[in-house]
């Protein structure tokens, strides 16, 4: 009986697969909050600029990239916000692994459409300050700067590191 127990267990941590999939997803839990939290505010200020009076006055180019932005940031807010509604779904299925799996797969698409939302609502505001060409160049250094520190340094870490396991 014990030795079935300790085949159940992970050899980095004294859990079974169910406690694992319960720590995953409260690990989880934790990083969406952070996420939801700056998308909300972002999503908030988007929905306020079509009533501001200077938007009439925008390019219809501009207008354009508001749309393609506010439609990127409800669909983020939905990647991020699926977790939860998964969750509650399945909740008492006993599916919580497969809960976290994908539940992880939204967020890290959560997170590829908040980086297009950024660069959109980045090229939009920096269109009406700078010139068009320099806007473009800054938003360019943004996208590499936030793919550098939230997509390849943890790739790189994950894929260097000896120690880390295939699935965690």
């Amino acid at each position: 009986m014990a030795q079935q127990a300790d085949e159940g267990r992970d050899r980095g941590r004294d859990e079974t697969p169910e406690e694992r999939a319960d720590r995953r997803w409260g690990d989880l839990l934790q990083e969406l909050r952070v996420a939801q939290t700056g998308v909300q505010i972002l999503f908030g200020f988007l929905l306020t600029v079509v009533f501001q009076s200077r938007f009439t006055d925008l390019s219809e180019t501009d207008r354009d990239i508001y749309t393609a932005t506010v439609l990127m940031g409800a669909a983020t807010m939905g990647a991020l916000i699926g977790p939860v509604s998964f969750h509650r779904l399945v909740t008492g299925q006993r599916l919580k692994p497969q809960t976290v799996e994908w539940a992880s797969r939204l967020t890290l698409l959560g997170l590829v459409l908040l980086l297009c939302t950024m660069a959109s609502a980045l090229l939009l505001i920096l269109r009406v300050v700078l010139d068009d060409s320099l806007a473009l160049w800054l938003v360019v250094g943004m996208v590499v700067w936030f793919s550098l520190c939230w997509f390849v340094l943890p790739a790189w870490t994950r894929a260097t590191n000896p120690t880390v396991k295939q699935r965690e």
